[in-house]
């Protein structure tokens, strides 16, 4: 007895030792995010500071042009407001889409249960469903969006253990599995997919806009010949070159993802596009989930955000067409958005 209580009080040790380890590594990860996100703000603040301190050359605009100041100003705030509201959104889970799923059937199945009940007049014909039948209905949902014949091992997740839908991936940093998994992003700390994929649209937009402005603003102020003591102008030139390459990374990133938006894709189809097993052995230019460019960018921008919108896999014959070459007149009716190969030949 007395060996039974020892090894039982060395198993507690070593699981409290677990325990905290992994509380310990929970803190950190979240300071790590606060410093990064403290670093982006006093970045944001430094390099506009700059403008103001070194040379005030938005002080004549104040008198004569105040708005100028003020939209200037305006940018800012929206920028930082829209980089902490993607940081803080939400990417969509699996796990709630797969709640928000038995919720919707366990209330259908409750509400036929109720009319079959009164319209018996007291006979008991509508007998509700079993517990497991939640649980069975997600299963379902997903086998139904996959394509004819698919092994459930293809779209099980090893780590969460549970059935994942089309372009759903498990995200190790998060620790979950995220709905059109696009990237994790380190400067925001958080996943980017189904619905905050838009958001940070708009802050690349945002931010992109915001440099070129600042950029724009050093260059007027070096253009003026003002003596100022050197390592302000080395200050500024400095600051100029970081702000050129940050802009060109920003619109060269903003860009890529507008194409995303357009084609329906996201950055991990697009660089997994071999690995994937929906994508596998397509051709490079079929996009198999492109219902159209200005389908695509309504369903980008206003489509994901209130639901988890499961997108199936097309069949094979759907594919097939796809890839067959098209003339001029389908490129006019905007078919080639449709995810063709073979446009315009």
């Amino acid at each position: 007895m007395a060996a039974v209580d020892d090894l039982c009080v060395r198993i507690r040790d070593t699981h409290d030792r677990i325990s905290d380890r992994c509380s310990q590594m929970s803190d950190r990860e979240k300071k790590s995010k606060w410093s990064v996100r403290v670093m982006l703000v006093l970045l944001h603040l430094v390099f506009v500071g700059l403008v103001f301190a070194l040379k005030p050359d938005l002080l004549w605009r104040n008198n004569s042009m105040p708005w100028y100041t003020m939209i200037y100003l305006a940018l800012l705030v929206a920028t930082v407001s829209q980089y902490f509201f993607t940081s803080y959104s939400e990417p969509g889970y699996v796990l709630d889409a797969m709640r928000a799923g038995n919720e919707m059937h366990a209330t259908f199945v409750n509400t036929s249960t109720i009319s079959k009940q009164s319209s018996s007049r007291g006979a008991n014909l509508g007998q509700p469903e079993s517990p497991n039948s939640n649980s069975s209905q997600w299963f379902k949902i997903v086998s139904d969006l996959h394509p004819p014949g698919s092994s459930p091992r293809e779209w099980t997740c090893g780590y969460c253990n549970v059935y994942q839908p089309p372009r759903s991936k498990h995200c190790h940093e998060c620790d979950k599995c995220v709905l059109q998994f696009d990237h994790h992003c380190v400067w925001l700390g958080t996943c980017i997919g189904l619905k905050n994929h838009c958001r940070f649209w708009w802050y690349l937009l945002f931010q992109t806009s915001l440099a070129a402005w600042t950029i724009v603003l050093y260059i007027h102020i070096l253009r003026q010949h003002i003596p100022m003591v050197w390592w302000k102008n080395f200050l500024m030139i400095l600051a100029l070159c970081i702000l050129i390459l940050i802009f060109i990374f920003l619109l060269l990133l903003s860009l890529f993802h507008s194409y995303l938006a357009m084609t329906n894709q996201t950055t991990y189809e697009l660089a997994r596009r071999r690995r994937v097993p929906y994508l596998r052995g397509l051709p490079e230019k079929v996009q198999p989930f492109s219902q159209g460019i200005c389908k695509n960018l309504s369903t980008f921008c206003f489509s994901r955000k209130k639901s988890h919108l499961l997108e199936p896999i097309p069949s094979v014959e759907e594919l097939q067409n796809r890839a067959v070459s098209h003339t001029w007149l389908d490129c006019v009716m905007c078919k080639c958005f449709l995810g063709f190969s073979n446009c315009c030949t």
